[in-house]
């Protein structure tokens, strides 16, 4: 599905918002963040024959976002953050209520019905997007990295100043956090519906 090129500008133009704050929630530098972005749609607008219409015009950007973004990690010499920082995110000690004491779930999580459904439709992933927000920010920013951009976890670590054992940590967080969140949001919600 070739666009001509207005419209394909025009649909470019219509992520950048979600561009920014992808790059911003990664590189936590607003300046390189605007600048990764700036390269992605300047990418976008070259290779805009390749495009083909295999995927929506949002996920193709996005993937070229990702590969700005760790261009941009892998490049950047800046000190790392603060192991104290991070750990502030990492208690878990909130999920224990979750669970048994022999490990087991205290109440089943809710059935999910059909995930591929679900992840086909725009909806969950709004929803989705506002659970990633309500994530601490540096939590989802280990999430992000690791999940969504598939860093190795070498390089989340090296890039974060953490140890993997923390990286583990905080992704069981993440999880356990967007699991709560989808189940309220979506699965147990309105939109299960």
């Amino acid at each position: 599905m070739a666009l001509d090129a207005s419209a394909f500008v025009t649909e470019l133009d219509s992520h950048r918002r979600y561009l920014l704050r992808v790059a911003r929630l990664q590189l936590r530098d607003p300046d390189l963040a605007e600048d990764v972005v700036q390269d992605t749609m300047l990418a976008a607008l070259k290779a805009r024959d390749g495009y083909s219409g295999a995927s929506t015009v949002k996920t193709w950007v996005t993937g070229i976002l990702k590969h700005k973004i760790v261009d941009a990690i892998r490049a950047r010499q800046r000190a790392p953050v603060a192991l104290t920082e991070l750990d502030e995110d990492a208690d878990i000690d909130e999920f224990d209520g979750l669970f048994k004491a022999n490990g087991a779930w205290a109440d089943k999580p809710a059935e999910w019905g059909d995930p591929e459904a679900s992840l086909s439709r725009q909806q969950f992933f709004e929803v989705l997007e506002m659970c990633l927000d309500n994530l601490p920010p540096k939590t989802a920013r280990v999430f992000v990295m690791r999940e969504v951009m598939e860093l190795a976890t070498e390089e989340v670590c090296k890039e974060l100043a953490i140890t993997p054992n923390n990286l583990w940590v905080i992704l069981y967080r993440a999880r356990m956090a967007l699991r709560l969140c989808l189940e309220k949001s979506w699965f147990k919600g309105p939109a299960a519906a």
